[in-house]
């Protein structure tokens, strides 16, 4: 059996207090190839009982998970940094199996999961309490941080290894137990492997636990639980706003990292050469199916001309094709339902006026770059967020009209300007409203210590570093009288 075929039988189940066993749904959910439309794999899906029982297997185990000593539990996640490193490579024939994921972006998305497990190492240490001073004579205040409990986890398409990781790892360095559920199209990648690692690095059974299934099959179940006190979700704001509005009566923490229209702004003193390069990849990594990608690029009119050529030339160049070519830059999208989504914005951007400086072809799930300009300015595509390999090519007179527009939209994720003078795009920055925005660079980032979340539509809540703490731990105050009190009556 090769290692490929491995990771999609053995771990094509689900993986419940600690056992690796299949479903008791009574239908599969079927792992595809994206590019070529292999079967990979077919799961049993998990019903309600077993999120039931995945929730209690959790929680069973983590009052001493969290009891343990934070040097024997950061071992666990210096063995499996180790784990993950020693299978890099089939690790990253595994999401290009899955995901249809290009080598750049296997490469990209394990670097970054590598630098997340590494901050988890961190974080198994970092909880600290608090002695806080009290006006009342000989008392202690002590606040203590403490895990929330159990988290769980809903992880998407796009980035599953690494999204889930990010909030999977943290919260069990934190002392958590978790219920993670991938995405359907990304079983194997965003759940079961990380299972699998976390299992041969040695973390106690039952403290993570996968299941794999469907809201067809389980409904709200996963989120009305009473044992988990957080759920952390990515995905979509229309999926995000239900999250919400299920968590939010039953008071649990929620963390939304939601969708995206970001913009990439070229202002008329900025290095075209590298405006072009930034916003090519901001635009088509991964196909342009990541929450920051660049949907609007705009460009000042006075240098429009020229970034707009050397973009076009630039996006032309981009190899189209079967992702494990190393030479592909542009591999298939995640399933049919995509590439017909995406088809459908070009054409209603066509219908509605829009020139396409670039029109590419859809065969199957693989779908060719478009370039759109033109757009009436009231057009709902530049409202929305396009999940593909789609830029919308919008030009401005002066920055008043750049920042009117980049913040015309109801997401509030990622950004970026380019500008020849650094605090005249930080100047820039500070006037959109955004959860985070780069000058001179490209709008997709994330990085293990600085806080990632957006504003409006794009999410609530922050994760990373220190925020990663607060999402995953609550607060507990406990004083104590060294003297005697007194007592009115």
């Amino acid at each position: 059996m090769s290692s490929l075929e491995y990771y999609f039988t053995d771990l094509a189940q689900q993986y419940i207090g600690g056992e690796w066993r299949p479903g008791t749904g009574s239908w599969d959910i079927i792992d595809f190839n994206p590019y070529d439309g292999e079967k990979l794999a077919s799961i049993t899906i998990a019903t309600v009982d077993e999120v039931d029982e995945a929730y209690r297997a959790a929680a069973a185990a983590q009052k001493e998970w969290a009891a343990t000593n934070p040097y024997a539990r950061r071992a666990v996640f210096e063995k499996a940094l180790r784990i993950i490193e020693d299978r890099e490579q089939e690790i990253a024939g595994v999401i290009i199996a899955e995901l249809g994921g290009t080598h750049l972006k296997a490469g990209f998305e394990l670097h970054l999961a590598k630098e997340f497990l590494r901050e988890s190492i961190r974080l198994a240490l970092t909880p600290e309490g608090q002695i806080i001073p009290s006006p009342v004579e000989g008392k202690e205040n002590r606040v203590y941080r403490v895990p929330v409990g159990v988290v769980g986890v809903i992880s998407p398409f796009n980035f599953p290894f690494l999204l889930s990781l990010k909030s999977v790892a943290p919260a069990l360095a934190l002392g958590n137990g978790v219920v993670l559920k991938p995405h359907q199209d990304t079983p194997v990648v965003g759940g079961s492997l990380v299972a699998k690692i976390f299992e041969d690095a040695g973390l106690p059974p039952g403290l993570l636990n996968v299941v794999i299934t469907d809201i067809a099959e389980i409904g709200d179940a996963f989120l009305e639980h009473p044992v988990p006190k957080v759920i952390s979700f990515t995905g979509s704001d229309s999926v995000g706003r239900h999250v919400a509005a299920v968590c939010a009566p039953l008071f649990k923490n929620v963390v939304l990292e939601l969708g995206g229209n970001s913009a990439l702004v070229v202002l008329d003193d900025a290095d075209i050469d590298y405006a072009v390069d930034a916003a090519v990849f901001s635009r088509y990594v991964h196909q342009g199916q990541v929450c920051m990608a660049a949907n609007r690029v705009l460009v000042d009119r006075r240098i429009a001309d020229e970034f707009t050529e050397k973009f076009v030339a630039k996006v032309r160049s981009l190899k189209v094709g079967d992702p494990s070519d190393p030479a592909t830059v542009i591999g298939p999208v995640i399933n049919s339902s995509q590439a017909e989504a995406i088809s459908g914005v070009v054409r209603r951007a066509l219908e509605e006026g829009a020139t396409a400086l670039l029109h590419g072809t859809t065969t199957d799930n693989l779908v060719e770059p478009s370039i759109l300009t033109d757009l009436p300015a009231d057009s709902p595509l530049l409202q929305q967020e396009i999940f593909g390999p789609v830029a919308l090519l919008v030009p401005f007179d002066g920055e008043e009209e750049a920042v009117r527009l980049v913040n015309n939209t109801p997401y509030g994720l990622s950004g970026a300007v380019h500008t020849a003078d650094v605090e005249r795009g930080i100047a820039f920055a500070k006037q959109i409203d955004t959860g985070m925005f780069h000058v001179n660079d490209g709008t997709v980032h994330d990085e293990p210590l600085v806080a990632f979340g957006g504003e409006k539509s794009s999410g609530i809540g922050r994760l990373n570093g220190e925020a990663t703490v607060q999402a995953f731990t609550t607060q507990k105050w406990i004083s104590v009288q060294h003297g005697r009190s007194f007592f009115p009556f």
